[in-house]
């Protein structure tokens, strides 16, 4: 079944000013499901030293391209020290908006949907294919940080009550 839950980029701080608790806590608890299908996939596909490519479509059909690299972004990013991830999938993850999200003892929120019960070195061909994937399905090299702008421009016309401004970092 599709996920159907509007991506939600914005930290707890920004929620509380605006009053969108709702869409916060259903695009949070997606991105863990994500999370959860991505470990899944992979351990699905993962045979012969070979991850198939049918991994990246498992969790497509379920959540599509924005939530799934919503999730691998942060995954990258909260990984940047691990060798196992390569410099271009570091770099293209640096492009995605992911906010700092600390609870209130300082810790990032953004941890629980790090997808780590899968070996990074996985983690980074899953991602490499599901870049190549969203490439040839687009035809051309299209900026997934675009995308996200478009889908949260779209979740700020339908739901906020205020117009949104990017917060402070």
């Amino acid at each position: 079944m599709k996920d159907t839950t509007q991506l939600y980029i914005y930290p707890a701080s920004y929620v509380r000013e605006h009053g969108e608790l709702e869409q916060y806590r259903a695009s949070y608890k997606a991105n863990i499901a994500c999370k959860e299908a991505i470990e899944q996939a992979i351990a699905d596909h993962y045979r012969d030293n070979r991850l198939g490519t049918e991994a990246v479509h498992q969790v497509l059909e379920q959540f599509g391209y924005d939530r799934m690299f919503y999730v691998l972004a942060g995954t990258v990013r909260q990984k940047d020290w691990d060798g196992r991830i390569s410099r271009d999938n570091k770099a293209w993850a640096k492009t995605i908006p992911v906010y700092e999200n600390p609870d209130g003892f300082g810790q990032d929120r953004n941890v629980y949907f790090v997808v780590d019960r899968s070996h990074p070195g996985l983690v980074d061909l899953f991602l490499t294919q599901a870049r190549l994937d969203y490439t040839k399905e687009h035809g051309k090299k299209v900026s997934i940080r675009e995308g996200i702008k478009q889908s949260t421009e779209r979740t700020a016309a339908v739901h906020a009550p205020t117009k949104r401004k990017e917060p402070e970092r």
